[in-house]
């Protein structure tokens, strides 16, 4: 039965039940008051309130340091007889911010997931508010214009591996003694603390992209304390370098696509006839600010807004429109993110990203990185590397003992959902994930080609399912297939 009521406890211990967890030491009821201003008003009569709560920095030391977690709650809006408990949820990563998401993503959610839960966001530890992540300089990552991501020949081979080392050597130097802490691992006993200051005997969990991750991190360590749990847009079980060399690939057919869908508009975008038309006129554009970069703008910042516009359908006009200008005027200003690159917030993520990737397990070798990216230019001589941030662990000073455990035979249902067609999170990791948690169901939207569905793509298929799981507990009796949109019409 869902879980309805729960009285006010004080924090115990973070696995009480489970004779391998970290003790984690007593603490105080969570207790809530002002957001600060990175977190959004929800509409009236809603409100939003926010706290810290005190963990240890490290589970299996819990008398050593201790740091603060950021939490925010939108209490549910229904009568105490619809509520269910908490809903704890995280928008992804690794590295963002899930302070201001318990009201952006509450926004987005069914009437009666509203109704039911209180939504509880919070910035993992490394990110936001939260002992944010620093890596300095990053190895030149934040340089404007960057280097070319894509090294070609054995010079540009060496000077890039050579990057990856600067970059590790400084998230060590600036991060110091938290480094092998920021883990998704330590991340879910955070969350289980959450519960326990909360005085909810369950937590519900709303994970999307990295946050499935982090569920399945969650469901390893405490699957008895799991009420209902949603991972969408699924994180394979995979090390996070073998994820983002999957990443890589699944991004040149999602270009591809892209490539023939602008073909298919010809008249409205102007950069070509047919799918190698788009293509050459898309080289074209790299090659120029290659060559020439724009006030800053180059070939790194060009892959960076293209795997932005990737992963989602309704930025592609907006990708096509960009080529298009430059190519018309020489201008970037159609490319270019609306934030910069290199603000306090993006640098945070940035670090935190490499952080946690390189705390959850074994790095590749240097051999692997240079091999993997020859056999990603023989599938394509111009792929998007830009997902490629666990190469950095190659050069990890902090190597893991283990990687992080996911998954586990005693979680009750989990509810996983997928777009068909998703580059940034590919479709197989949420079938390899199943494997470590019998007896869930995979949501797939067909026909779509985007990242984060549930309460995000609009497909009453999709919501009807897992509100209906959330709220009253329905299990399909098996996998469920949608319908997708399709690809879109330009604007």
């Amino acid at each position: 039965m869902p879980v309805r009521t729960a009285l006010p406890i004080a924090l115990a211990t973070a696995a009480a039940l489970l004779p391998t967890a970290p003790a984690s030491p007593p603490q105080d009821v969570l207790r809530f008051g002002a957001c600060p201003a990175t977190v959004p008003a929800p509409p009236a009569p809603d409100r939003v309130e926010c706290g810290r709560l005190t963990v240890p920095l490290d589970w299996k030391h819990p008398d050593g340091r201790h740091i603060e977690i950021a939490v925010s709650r939108v209490p549910a809006s229904g009568s105490p007889a619809e509520r269910r408990g908490i809903l704890l949820v995280n928008p992804g990563g690794p590295g963002g911010s899930g302070l201001p998401y318990a009201v952006t993503k509450r926004a987005k959610l069914p009437d009666s997931v509203r109704r039911a839960y209180d939504v509880i966001g919070f910035d993992p530890r490394g990110t936001g508010q939260s002992t944010p992540a620093d890596c300095g300089t990053m190895g030149g990552l934040f340089d404007s214009p960057g280097t070319d991501p894509v090294p070609v020949g054995a010079s540009a081979e060496r000077a890039y591996l050579t990057s990856l080392r600067d970059l590790a050597d400084d998230c060590a130097t600036a991060a110091g003694d938290v480094l092998p802490y920021l883990s998704t691992e330590q991340t879910a006993y955070d969350m289980d603390a959450i519960r326990a200051a909360l005085g909810e005997p369950r937590t519900s969990f709303l994970g999307v992209s990295y946050g499935s991750y982090l569920g399945a991190a969650y469901a390893a360590q405490f699957p008895y304390r799991i009420g209902h749990m949603v991972l969408d847009s699924v994180v394979g079980p995979w090390d996070w370098y073998d994820f983002d060399v999957i990443q890589s690939r699944a991004l040149l057919d999602a270009r591809d696509t892209f490539f023939g869908w602008t073909a298919t508009h010809a008249e409205r975008f102007g950069t070509g006839g047919g799918a190698e038309a788009v293509r050459r006129s898309y080289l074209r554009v790299r090659r120029g600010l290659t060559a020439h970069p724009v006030d800053g703008f180059g070939p790194a910042e060009f892959d960076r807004a293209v795997y932005r516009a990737l992963g989602r359908t309704e930025r592609w006009a907006g990708l096509a429109d960009g080529l298009r200008t430059y190519l018309t005027d020489g201008s970037t200003a159609g490319l270019r993110p609306a934030a910069a690159f290199d603000s306090p917030e993006s640098r945070t993520y940035e670090a935190a990203n490499r952080i946690v990737k390189c705390a959850d397990g074994p790095g590749p070798s240097a051999l692997e990185i240079i091999t993997d990216i020859r056999r990603t230019r023989r599938l394509d001589p111009q792929p998007v590397l830009t997902g490629m941030e666990a190469a950095t662990c190659a050069y990890w000073r902090h190597r893991p003992a283990h990687r992080t455990p996911l998954g586990s035979p005693d979680a009750p249902p989990v509810l996983l959902v997928a777009s068909a067609h998703d580059p940034v999170t590919p479709v197989e990791g949420a079938r390899q994930l199943r494997r470590l948690l019998p007896g869930s169901r995979l949501v797939t939207l067909d026909d779509d080609y985007s990242h984060g569905v549930f309460a995000s793509r609009g497909n009453a298929c999709v919501d009807d399912t897992v509100a209906a799981y959330l709220v009253d507990g329905t299990v399909p009796t098996a996998d469920v297939r949608c319908t997708g949109p399709g690809l879109p019409e330009p604007s």
